[in-house]
């Protein structure tokens, strides 16, 4: 393979990863070794095809093992959480609930059976806080208790 066609597709692989596609950094490597398989073919000329691709395999391969998961926490590690359920919520009870009775309130565009997971009763038009999901069952607290 010509020195050139390695850093093309090397460059076409970074440019993959970090303008299109989210590939978990993976392609940032395969690129990267593309690049420095495709200089070192530049540097020595007469390198046989097998021996551009085992450089480029371990390359490839090594950095990944190596290096993937301390680069992509250090660039991604700060991302906030994204929420991707309704624990943490908050509702008003449409009726009291005494310990563990339930009943049926709306939640997130959504109806839900609701369980007083709490050791005090908790009477209508009160703020809860989702603490659990047990199915299709929201387990709430007083608002001041969830913590």
């Amino acid at each position: 393979m010509q020195w050139w066609a390695w850093v093309v597709g090397g460059a076409v692989l970074l440019g993959a990863e970090l303008g299109f596609v989210d590939a978990q950094f993976y392609l940032v490597f395969l690129g990267s070794a593309a690049i420095v398989a495709g200089l070192l073919t530049a540097t020595v000329p007469g390198l046989a095809p097998w021996a551009q691709w085992a450089i480029f395999a371990v390359l490839a391969a090594g950095s990944m093992v190596a290096f993937r998961g301390r680069v992509y926490a250090l660039l991604r590690g700060h991302l906030p959480s994204v929420g991707t359920g309704p624990v943490g919520g908050a509702l008003v009870l449409p009726e009291t609930l005494a310990p563990g009775q339930t009943c049926q309130s709306e939640h997130g565009g959504s109806f839900w059976t609701i369980r007083n997971a709490g050791p005090a009763p908790l009477a209508s038009g009160t703020r809860v806080r989702v603490v659990a999901v047990d199915g299709l069952t929201l387990k709430v607290r007083a608002d001041s208790e969830h913590g």
